[in-house]
């Protein structure tokens, strides 16, 4: 990023003693710097009036205005605060130092000058000082990148909601006539099965809809984790998959005591729903599943284990990713449900995982953890 306009910069000597400064001046011009000359306080801010340099080099020792009272007037200025200051003057002790660097130089040269010495501090500082305007400028257009990406995110985000929201309704009423028209009688099998399948389908892409208005929510929405009535919930979970239960034979087990874990009660249900419709559909059949928990490290650790195919380690990596299909046990799903309960629990402070050794019939267990409360007083 040094190029040769970092090192061949504008410097402004500020000097009283005409011997220094032809000196300085015979030393960098010939190093290609152009040259800017003030003999005291008041010409100093005479030329920052008509050009600003990328350095300055500043005697401490001038008639009126010295070079500290300069230094702390240059740093009060927006225009000028950010001109790195390199003070001269034969004074070598500690305190002329320390009080150069509080009213904020950026390096020391002493009198006589050693030419390598000075040539050295200036070309170190406009290097630095061009690489933090540029992080400088990198960091403007960032924000403003950013500031563009949160609008277009909103934006997309109330055109999801819009029109998630303007297809729940009709879908609605697809299934439910479809589900009336299969009661009636008198219709033939090869129809039914249709009706039935339609309103299936209709369900699942209800099911797609809450899953993205959820996703959309879950980036805008801060949570307070609050003690989790489990058994209520995973009742809650049973209840909207019902349908579903019925219609595979799943059997369910479940603890007779949950232990208390905190998190947000309606996304804490979505990761049921996905897990139990998950081993409902990729199960044995009929399914069986057998949820519990534990707790270690103040974290709680529930869990769904299926009787279904199980998953060799490669498809256990990719499982909780956007939009995954896994070929070994053929899902067809979208792929959207996993990769939202991973950010549900990851948002409420706990892991997901599943476990399976890919054995036939030992199937999976899907886990995921949550705090507990404190138990301090």
């Amino acid at each position: 990023m040094v190029s040769e306009e970092i090192v061949t910069g504008t410097l402004l000597i500020v000097d009283d003693n005409p011997t220094n400064l032809e000196l300085l001046l015979d030393t960098l011009k010939d190093s290609g710097f152009k040259v800017l000359v003030a003999k005291d306080g008041p010409s100093t801010f005479q030329r920052l009036e008509h050009a600003l340099p990328d350095l300055i080099l500043l005697d401490v020792l001038m008639p009126g205005m010295n070079g500290f009272e300069v230094c702390r007037k240059l740093k009060e200025s927006k225009a000028t605060r950010d001109i790195p200051v390199i003070f001269m003057t034969s004074l070598d002790d500690t305190n002329n130092k320390i009080k150069g660097f509080q009213v904020g130089a950026v390096d020391y040269v002493t009198k006589p000058f050693q030419q390598e010495e000075v040539m050295a501090r200036i070309t170190t500082h406009l290097i630095l000082r061009r690489l933090q305007q540029h992080l400088r400028q990198k960091n403007v257009e960032l924000a403003r990148a950013n500031a563009e990406l949160e609008e277009r995110n909103q934006e997309l985000d109330t055109f999801a909601q819009t029109v998630a929201h303007e297809l729940k309704n009709p879908i609605g009423l697809v299934m439910g006539f479809a589900e009336i028209i299969a009661k009636e009688g008198g219709l033939p099998e090869d129809l039914r099965n249709l009706l039935v399948v339609i309103a299936k389908s209709g369900r699942k892409m209800r099911s797609i809809i809450n899953e993205l208005l959820l996703l959309a929510g879950m980036r805008k929405v801060e949570v307070e984790h609050m003690p989790l009535n489990m058994e209520a919930i995973v009742g809650e979970a049973q209840s909207q998959l019902s349908q579903m239960i019925t219609e595979h034979q799943a059997e369910i087990s479940l603890p007779e005591k949950w232990p208390v874990a905190l998190g947000h009660a309606p996304w804490v249900e979505e990761v049921w729903v996905n897990y139990l419709s998950n081993g409902i559909k990729y199960g044995g059949k009929p399914p069986r599943l057998r949820l519990g928990a534990s707790t270690a490290d103040g974290m709680v650790r529930f869990w769904v284990q299926d009787n279904g195919p199980g998953l060799v380690p490669a498809d256990q990596a990719r499982l909780f990713t956007e939009f995954t299909q896994l070929r070994q046990v053929q899902i067809t799903g979208h792929g959207l449900g996993l990769s939202i309960v991973r950010r549900i629990v990851e948002k409420l402070g706990g892991q997901v995982g599943v476990e399976s050794t890919g054995v036939p019939e030992e199937g999976c267990t899907f886990f995921f953890t949550l705090p507990q409360p404190d138990k301090s007083p």
